[in-house]
Protein backbone atom coordinates (compact mmCIF):
# COMPACT_ATOMS: atom_id res chain seq x y z
CA UNK A 1 0.00 0.00 0.00
CA UNK A 2 1.34 3.30 -0.72
CA UNK A 3 0.99 6.13 2.15
CA UNK A 4 0.46 9.44 0.25
CA UNK A 5 0.84 12.91 2.15
CA UNK A 6 0.59 16.36 2.10
CA UNK A 7 2.68 19.08 3.93
CA UNK A 8 1.91 22.42 4.03
CA UNK A 9 5.64 23.82 5.69
CA UNK A 10 8.49 22.89 5.21
CA UNK A 11 9.57 21.81 9.19
CA UNK A 12 7.23 19.01 8.21
CA UNK A 13 8.38 17.86 5.19
CA UNK A 14 12.14 18.11 7.14
CA UNK A 15 10.89 15.98 10.14
CA UNK A 16 9.00 13.41 7.89
CA UNK A 17 11.93 12.96 5.67
CA UNK A 18 14.27 12.08 7.67
CA UNK A 19 17.31 13.72 5.86
CA UNK A 20 16.49 11.83 2.77
CA UNK A 21 16.34 15.60 1.30
CA UNK A 22 19.59 16.50 2.70
CA UNK A 23 22.78 17.42 1.11
CA UNK A 24 23.95 13.75 2.18
CA UNK A 25 21.10 12.32 0.48
CA UNK A 26 20.50 14.35 -2.56
CA UNK A 27 23.41 15.31 -5.34
CA UNK A 28 21.48 18.29 -6.92
CA UNK A 29 20.80 21.13 -5.52
CA UNK A 30 17.48 21.44 -6.80
CA UNK A 31 16.51 18.40 -4.61
CA UNK A 32 17.97 19.47 -1.42
CA UNK A 33 15.36 21.00 1.19
CA UNK A 34 17.58 23.85 1.86
CA UNK A 35 17.07 25.19 -1.79
CA UNK A 36 13.25 24.93 -1.46
CA UNK A 37 14.16 27.06 2.30
CA UNK A 38 15.99 29.67 -0.03
CA UNK A 39 13.28 30.11 -2.13
CA UNK A 40 10.62 30.47 0.72
CA UNK A 41 12.61 32.90 2.24
CA UNK A 42 13.29 34.97 -0.35
CA UNK A 43 11.66 34.31 -4.23
CA UNK A 44 8.36 32.11 -3.60
CA UNK A 45 6.17 31.65 -6.26
CA UNK A 46 2.75 32.60 -6.23
CA UNK A 47 0.31 30.14 -4.24
CA UNK A 48 0.52 28.53 -1.10
CA UNK A 49 3.32 25.77 -1.08
CA UNK A 50 2.17 22.29 -0.87
CA UNK A 51 4.38 19.21 -0.66
CA UNK A 52 2.51 15.62 -1.32
CA UNK A 53 5.06 12.70 -1.03
CA UNK A 54 4.38 9.23 -1.27
CA UNK A 55 5.87 6.64 0.55
CA UNK A 56 6.08 2.65 0.17
CA UNK A 57 8.21 -0.15 1.29
CA UNK A 58 10.83 2.51 2.55
CA UNK A 59 10.67 4.10 -0.78
CA UNK A 60 9.80 7.64 -1.04
CA UNK A 61 9.59 10.52 -3.79
CA UNK A 62 8.17 14.17 -3.00
CA UNK A 63 6.35 16.91 -5.17
CA UNK A 64 6.98 20.30 -4.33
CA UNK A 65 4.65 22.64 -5.31
CA UNK A 66 2.84 26.24 -5.45
CA UNK A 67 -0.78 25.86 -5.15
CA UNK A 68 -3.00 28.98 -6.28
CA UNK A 69 -7.12 27.85 -5.93
CA UNK A 70 -6.95 24.89 -8.29
CA UNK A 71 -4.26 25.57 -10.34
CA UNK A 72 -0.72 24.19 -9.03
CA UNK A 73 2.95 25.56 -10.28
CA UNK A 74 6.39 23.87 -9.87
CA UNK A 75 7.72 25.35 -6.59
CA UNK A 76 10.29 27.54 -8.53
CA UNK A 77 11.71 30.88 -9.36
CA UNK A 78 13.85 32.46 -11.56
CA UNK A 79 17.41 30.88 -9.98
CA UNK A 80 15.75 27.61 -10.46
CA UNK A 81 17.91 25.63 -13.26
CA UNK A 82 15.77 22.40 -12.46
CA UNK A 83 12.68 21.26 -11.40
CA UNK A 84 11.26 17.45 -11.00
CA UNK A 85 9.94 14.24 -8.96
CA UNK A 86 12.90 13.87 -6.33
CA UNK A 87 13.13 10.16 -5.12
CA UNK A 88 11.51 6.96 -6.38
CA UNK A 89 10.27 7.53 -9.82
CA UNK A 90 8.01 4.42 -9.44
CA UNK A 91 5.63 6.72 -6.94
CA UNK A 92 4.69 9.37 -9.76
CA UNK A 93 1.63 7.91 -10.44
CA UNK A 94 0.43 7.64 -6.62
CA UNK A 95 1.34 11.75 -6.68
CA UNK A 96 -0.40 12.33 -10.02
CA UNK A 97 -3.53 10.49 -8.96
CA UNK A 98 -3.70 12.21 -5.76
CA UNK A 99 -3.99 15.75 -7.08
CA UNK A 100 -6.14 14.42 -9.42
CA UNK A 101 -8.24 13.09 -6.60
CA UNK A 102 -7.73 16.70 -5.05
CA UNK A 103 -9.84 18.40 -7.60
CA UNK A 104 -7.40 20.51 -8.95
CA UNK A 105 -7.69 21.49 -12.69
CA UNK A 106 -4.20 22.40 -14.06
CA UNK A 107 -0.58 21.17 -13.04
CA UNK A 108 2.39 23.03 -14.85
CA UNK A 109 5.86 22.27 -14.29
CA UNK A 110 9.45 23.59 -15.47
CA UNK A 111 12.09 23.24 -16.10
CA UNK A 112 12.27 19.45 -16.27
CA UNK A 113 15.28 17.61 -17.82
CA UNK A 114 13.48 14.40 -18.41
CA UNK A 115 9.82 14.61 -19.12
CA UNK A 116 9.05 11.08 -19.66
CA UNK A 117 8.62 9.50 -16.22
CA UNK A 118 6.36 12.62 -14.60
CA UNK A 119 4.21 13.06 -18.30
CA UNK A 120 3.38 9.52 -18.18
CA UNK A 121 2.57 9.28 -14.52
CA UNK A 122 -0.12 11.52 -14.97
CA UNK A 123 -1.49 10.44 -17.78
CA UNK A 124 -1.91 7.12 -16.63
CA UNK A 125 -3.61 8.99 -13.96
CA UNK A 126 -6.30 10.22 -16.21
CA UNK A 127 -4.85 13.73 -16.64
CA UNK A 128 -4.60 15.56 -20.10
CA UNK A 129 -0.48 16.39 -20.60
CA UNK A 130 0.92 18.59 -23.16
CA UNK A 131 4.82 18.62 -23.23
CA UNK A 132 6.33 22.15 -24.34
CA UNK A 133 9.57 23.37 -25.12
CA UNK A 134 10.74 25.69 -21.92
CA UNK A 135 14.31 26.69 -21.67
CA UNK A 136 17.45 25.44 -23.55
CA UNK A 137 20.66 24.24 -21.17
CA UNK A 138 24.19 24.58 -22.85
CA UNK A 139 26.62 22.41 -22.06
CA UNK A 140 30.44 21.07 -22.25
CA UNK A 141 32.38 18.03 -21.10
CA UNK A 142 35.60 18.51 -19.55
CA UNK A 143 37.14 15.41 -18.72
CA UNK A 144 40.84 16.15 -21.12
CA UNK A 145 41.39 18.98 -19.00
CA UNK A 146 41.53 22.75 -19.90
CA UNK A 147 44.24 22.63 -22.87
CA UNK A 148 41.58 20.67 -25.02
CA UNK A 149 38.79 22.55 -23.76
CA UNK A 150 40.38 25.18 -24.83
CA UNK A 151 41.42 24.11 -28.22
CA UNK A 152 37.85 23.01 -28.62
CA UNK A 153 36.97 26.86 -28.45
CA UNK A 154 36.31 29.70 -31.30
CA UNK A 155 39.72 31.49 -32.43
CA UNK A 156 37.97 34.69 -31.63
CA UNK A 157 36.89 34.26 -28.24
CA UNK A 158 40.74 32.29 -27.53
CA UNK A 159 41.66 35.10 -29.46
CA UNK A 160 39.93 38.08 -27.57
CA UNK A 161 40.91 36.14 -24.19
CA UNK A 162 44.80 36.17 -24.84
CA UNK A 163 44.79 39.91 -26.20
CA UNK A 164 42.75 41.55 -23.43
CA UNK A 165 44.12 39.76 -20.70
CA UNK A 166 47.66 41.31 -21.70
CA UNK A 167 46.22 44.76 -22.85
CA UNK A 168 43.44 45.30 -19.71
CA UNK A 169 46.03 44.16 -16.96
CA UNK A 170 42.69 42.44 -14.80
CA UNK A 171 43.44 41.17 -11.56
CA UNK A 172 41.56 37.64 -11.26
CA UNK A 173 40.63 36.35 -7.65
CA UNK A 174 38.21 33.48 -6.94
CA UNK A 175 36.74 32.78 -3.41
CA UNK A 176 35.86 29.18 -2.60
CA UNK A 177 34.27 30.75 0.46
CA UNK A 178 31.69 33.63 1.59
CA UNK A 179 33.46 36.75 2.21
CA UNK A 180 31.24 39.50 2.65
CA UNK A 181 33.75 42.26 0.99
CA UNK A 182 33.67 40.31 -1.92
CA UNK A 183 29.77 39.89 -1.96
CA UNK A 184 29.74 43.74 -2.37
CA UNK A 185 31.85 43.90 -5.15
CA UNK A 186 29.84 40.97 -6.73
CA UNK A 187 26.82 43.10 -6.19
CA UNK A 188 28.79 45.99 -7.47
CA UNK A 189 29.47 44.77 -10.49
CA UNK A 190 25.80 43.42 -11.33
CA UNK A 191 24.26 47.12 -10.42
CA UNK A 192 26.26 48.91 -12.97
CA UNK A 193 25.62 45.70 -15.51
CA UNK A 194 23.44 45.85 -18.48
CA UNK A 195 20.55 44.03 -15.98
CA UNK A 196 21.18 45.68 -12.29
CA UNK A 197 17.37 44.78 -11.63
CA UNK A 198 17.35 41.24 -12.30
CA UNK A 199 16.45 38.65 -9.61
CA UNK A 200 17.00 38.96 -5.64
CA UNK A 201 20.25 39.62 -4.18
CA UNK A 202 19.25 38.92 -0.40
CA UNK A 203 18.46 34.92 -1.74
CA UNK A 204 21.94 35.12 -3.89
CA UNK A 205 23.62 36.46 -1.20
CA UNK A 206 22.10 33.15 0.93
CA UNK A 207 23.22 30.72 -1.63
CA UNK A 208 26.28 31.88 -1.65
CA UNK A 209 27.16 31.90 2.23
CA UNK A 210 25.33 28.47 1.85
CA UNK A 211 27.15 26.54 -0.45
CA UNK A 212 30.58 28.81 0.71
CA UNK A 213 30.10 26.71 3.64
CA UNK A 214 29.63 23.34 1.84
CA UNK A 215 33.14 24.39 -0.46
CA UNK A 216 30.94 24.46 -3.36
CA UNK A 217 31.28 28.11 -4.10
CA UNK A 218 33.43 29.59 -6.32
CA UNK A 219 33.15 33.43 -6.80
CA UNK A 220 34.96 35.01 -9.45
CA UNK A 221 35.62 38.61 -9.56
CA UNK A 222 38.24 40.44 -12.02
CA UNK A 223 39.21 44.20 -10.94
CA UNK A 224 40.87 47.00 -12.75
CA UNK A 225 43.06 49.81 -10.88
CA UNK A 226 41.13 47.97 -7.54
CA UNK A 227 37.66 48.70 -9.10
CA UNK A 228 35.06 45.13 -9.99
CA UNK A 229 34.54 44.85 -13.44
CA UNK A 230 33.20 41.36 -13.66
CA UNK A 231 31.92 38.91 -11.55
CA UNK A 232 30.83 35.26 -12.15
CA UNK A 233 28.77 32.93 -9.45
CA UNK A 234 29.44 28.90 -9.96
CA UNK A 235 28.68 26.32 -7.70
CA UNK A 236 31.39 23.07 -8.14
CA UNK A 237 30.21 19.62 -6.82
CA UNK A 238 30.47 16.24 -7.77
CA UNK A 239 32.48 16.51 -10.83
CA UNK A 240 29.78 18.96 -12.45
CA UNK A 241 30.10 22.86 -12.63
CA UNK A 242 27.17 24.92 -13.04
CA UNK A 243 27.39 28.66 -13.96
CA UNK A 244 24.76 30.30 -12.63
CA UNK A 245 25.23 34.06 -12.23
CA UNK A 246 27.58 36.31 -14.49
CA UNK A 247 28.03 40.18 -15.37
CA UNK A 248 30.24 43.20 -16.10
CA UNK A 249 30.39 46.93 -15.40
CA UNK A 250 28.82 48.25 -18.49
CA UNK A 251 31.42 50.52 -19.03
CA UNK A 252 34.17 48.37 -19.18
CA UNK A 253 32.99 46.07 -22.02
CA UNK A 254 35.70 47.18 -24.07
CA UNK A 255 38.01 45.55 -22.07
CA UNK A 256 36.20 41.88 -22.45
CA UNK A 257 36.67 41.55 -18.58
CA UNK A 258 34.07 38.58 -18.79
CA UNK A 259 35.78 36.43 -21.16
CA UNK A 260 39.20 37.16 -19.41
CA UNK A 261 37.19 35.70 -16.12
CA UNK A 262 35.66 33.35 -17.77
CA UNK A 263 38.52 31.69 -19.27
CA UNK A 264 40.15 31.71 -15.55
CA UNK A 265 36.96 30.34 -14.24
CA UNK A 266 36.93 27.36 -16.71
CA UNK A 267 40.69 26.76 -16.35
CA UNK A 268 39.89 26.90 -11.96
CA UNK A 269 37.21 24.41 -12.64
CA UNK A 270 39.00 21.96 -15.35
CA UNK A 271 42.52 21.80 -13.90
CA UNK A 272 41.64 22.47 -10.09
CA UNK A 273 38.61 20.92 -9.47
CA UNK A 274 38.43 18.32 -11.82
CA UNK A 275 34.95 18.57 -13.43
CA UNK A 276 34.22 16.41 -16.08
CA UNK A 277 30.84 18.57 -17.24
CA UNK A 278 30.35 22.09 -17.05
CA UNK A 279 26.23 23.36 -17.04
CA UNK A 280 25.66 26.72 -18.45
CA UNK A 281 21.82 27.11 -16.75
CA UNK A 282 19.32 27.58 -18.74
CA UNK A 283 18.69 30.12 -22.00
CA UNK A 284 20.09 30.49 -25.32
CA UNK A 285 22.48 33.56 -25.07
CA UNK A 286 24.24 33.27 -28.09
CA UNK A 287 27.67 33.87 -25.97
CA UNK A 288 26.94 30.62 -24.63
CA UNK A 289 27.90 28.75 -27.90
CA UNK A 290 31.15 29.77 -27.97
CA UNK A 291 31.91 27.83 -24.19
CA UNK A 292 29.68 25.38 -24.68
CA UNK A 293 29.80 22.32 -27.11
CA UNK A 294 25.71 20.39 -26.67
CA UNK A 295 22.32 22.14 -26.41
CA UNK A 296 20.05 19.91 -24.15
CA UNK A 297 16.63 20.87 -24.05
CA UNK A 298 14.68 21.76 -20.52
CA UNK A 299 10.69 21.15 -20.88
CA UNK A 300 7.01 22.10 -19.75
CA UNK A 301 4.95 19.83 -18.57
CA UNK A 302 1.25 20.87 -18.48
CA UNK A 303 -1.24 18.12 -17.04
CA UNK A 304 -4.98 19.55 -16.99
CA UNK A 305 -7.84 17.49 -14.95
CA UNK A 306 -10.96 16.29 -17.60
CA UNK A 307 -12.81 15.67 -14.48
CA UNK A 308 -12.83 19.42 -13.52
CA UNK A 309 -14.73 22.49 -15.74
CA UNK A 310 -11.51 24.36 -15.97
CA UNK A 311 -9.43 21.47 -16.66
CA UNK A 312 -11.65 20.68 -19.35
CA UNK A 313 -11.55 24.25 -20.65
CA UNK A 314 -8.22 24.29 -20.36
CA UNK A 315 -7.92 21.39 -22.38
CA UNK A 316 -10.26 22.46 -25.25
CA UNK A 317 -8.33 25.59 -25.78
CA UNK A 318 -5.06 23.45 -25.89
CA UNK A 319 -6.33 21.20 -28.48
CA UNK A 320 -7.82 24.43 -30.21
CA UNK A 321 -4.26 26.33 -30.47
CA UNK A 322 -2.71 23.13 -31.22
CA UNK A 323 -5.45 23.00 -34.49
CA UNK A 324 -4.05 26.30 -35.23
CA UNK A 325 -0.86 26.11 -35.25
CA UNK A 326 -0.95 23.00 -36.70
CA UNK A 327 -3.07 24.84 -39.95
CA UNK A 328 -0.68 27.58 -39.75
CA UNK A 329 2.43 25.57 -40.46
CA UNK A 330 1.03 23.96 -43.48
Amino acid sequence: MVNVTLFGDLDAVEQDARGALDRANQLGLHDRLSWFRLLERHCPPKGKLQVVRAEQDGKRAWLFLAVDGRSADAYAAWYSLRFGLIGDNALAPEIAGFLRDRRLSRVELAPVEDHDVIASAFRGAGWSVAVEPAFGNWITRTDKGFDEYWSRRPGQLRSTARRKAKAADLDIVIHEGFDPAAWADYESVYRSSWKPEEGSFPFLRALAEQEGAAGTLRLGLAYHNGRPVAAQLWLVEGGIATIHKLAYADDAKAMSPGTVLGEAMFRRAIDKDGVTLIDYGTGDDAYKRDWMDERRQLWRIIARNPRTLRGLMGIVRQRVRALVRGKASR
